[in-house]
């Protein structure tokens, strides 16, 4: 008999930058019951689930499918795909994630090319078209959205950018897809990978992509070779194998496609919830559910400078459902958490590197981007911050956030 009773987590409100609480009917969804992978229920839930991708990422890709793994998996799958080595890779870095890009592409043998700026703040075009023009790497690789600074990186005139220097164009919007704006083919958008942990109100263990006919065309090129002659090859014009079997693009793209060649066995539960994700928010509209982020995250941030906290960053390029606020210097900002985890149930996040300590993260986003949830947080914020000596007015985190609700009501 074992002496492990059955997995019962603790109540918790998950309003740090992700995961997040799932939504209800994401979890009902998980639950259904298993069936083959070459049934053809499985197969039809499969196309569905691409459709539905397609409208997510706002793209007409025939390639918009999943890669079973976390959102880390559907970023090594694109970028090892494509990156031979050798090749070159410019990544602008101003968050964590930007710097988890650059190992990624060093372990898949690419020689990176790094730009940064300050945490805080992103790119201007002329920055990165600079680089370009320097570099002339084969991939730019850009994070949209970085829940460690709370940053969303301009997109839209990159696409534009990397034709003119014949680079392909890649970014990870697994923090910033479902509450902010992304225009996959207007923007020029070669390969794109997401999770469902933030504003798709999942669990994390699906990576959603999609890929271009250039970015198909260019990873299909790869030959097998020799282990031995890999960098002579390269050298010599032949692309050599991709090094994973499990993230070959190309053999998932067979997967995926009509003739359905095995590559793995589909992780069928992960398959209904991201399916279940994408559902809920086509039904909502991709516009719709862009507001409502943004709605909610207006509200948290009016009410974390009513609390008399001072937001992080560049605020004209915040992200929709993260807000980053300096940690009072008075006050120890792990005591904070621990006192709002332990007797509110309430998570929110810290931060990374140069943040560490200096910044709590707190999200709207998915499921928890909703009226009770900002305002349940800031009220339970509120009395830890005042217990700790903070100074504050009475509920005034939920008054300026309330007249955020009432200015878009009557709006």
């Amino acid at each position: 008999m074992s002496n492990f009773g059955q997995i019962n987590p603790p109540p918790r409100l998950l309003m740090g930058p992700g995961p997040i609480n799932a939504d209800p009917r994401v979890l009902r969804a998980m639950s259904a019951q298993l069936i083959g992978q070459y049934d053809p229920a499985m197969t039809s839930y499969m196309n569905e689930t691409m459709a539905l991708y397609r409208e997510v990422f706002c793209t007409a890709n025939q390639w918009t499918l999943l890669i079973d793994g976390t959102s880390r998996a559907g970023i090594e799958a694109l970028l090892f795909s494509a990156l031979c080595p050798g090749d070159k890779v410019l990544i602008p870095v101003f968050g964590r994630f930007g710097l988890l890009l650059s190992e990624i592409a060093q372990r898949a043998g690419a020689e990176v090319h790094t730009i940064e700026v300050p945490w805080g703040e992103v790119f201007k075009p002329e920055q990165i078209e600079e680089a370009l023009q320097r570099v002339r790497p084969k991939v730019l690789a850009v994070v949209q959205g970085d829940t460690s600074t709370t940053m969303l990186q301009p997109l839209e005139e990159l696409g534009a950018l990397c034709r003119k220097y014949d680079a392909l164009f890649y970014t990870d919007v697994t923090a910033s897809i479902g509450g902010n704006f992304l225009k996959t083919d207007e923007w020029g958008l070669d390969a794109v990978s997401a999770g469902l942990q933030k504003c798709l109100a999942g669990p994390s263990g699906s990576s959603p992509i999609t890929v271009s006919d250039r970015y198909v065309e260019v990873v299909r090129r790869r030959r097998h070779v020799e282990a031995g002659l890999v960098t002579s090859a390269h050298q010599a014009g032949i692309e050599p194998a991709i090094r994973s079997n499990y993230f070959d693009i190309p053999m998932i793209l067979d997967y995926w496609g009509e003739e359905r060649l095995n590559h793995h066995t589909e992780a069928t539960s992960m398959l209904y919830c991201a399916r279940e994700c994408a559902r809920l928010l086509v039904d909502e509209g991709m516009d719709n559910a862009i507001a409502r982020h943004q709605l909610h995250g207006d509200a948290m941030l009016a009410g974390v400078q009513g609390l008399n906290l001072r937001p992080f960053g560049d605020l004209k390029h915040k992200m929709n459902n993260v807000v980053g606020v300096y940690i009072p210097e008075a006050v120890q900002g792990d005591a904070v958490r621990s006192s709002l985890l332990n007797d509110f149930g309430i998570e929110i996040g810290t931060s990374f590197g140069p943040l560490h300590g200096k910044i709590w993260r707190i999200g709207t986003m998915g499921y928890n981007a909703r009226k009770d949830a900002v305002l349940t947080t800031l009220a339970a914020l509120e009395q830890v911050l005042r217990l700790a000596g903070h100074q504050c007015d009475a509920s005034g985190g939920v008054a300026a956030a309330m007249a955020v609700y009432k200015a878009a009501a009557e709006a």
